[in-house]
């Protein structure tokens, strides 16, 4: 019985930890969207002297 138990633990915690990696993915590939897209659009109504769409 405490085999069992355990196999079924550990199989809820890789699903888990499969899930939060996927979305994880998911994240990154939006991020990476948004950051290609600042690139592009940087020169578009910049007043600094570098043209940084960023505040820092």
């Amino acid at each position: 019985m405490v085999p069992l138990l355990l196999v079924l633990l550990l199989a809820i915690v890789l699903f888990g930890v499969g899930f939060a990696v996927k979305i994880l993915w998911w994240i990154a590939l939006a991020v990476l969207i948004v950051w290609a897209l600042g690139f592009l659009f940087r020169g578009a109504g910049t007043s600094g002297s570098r043209g940084r769409w960023y505040r820092w």
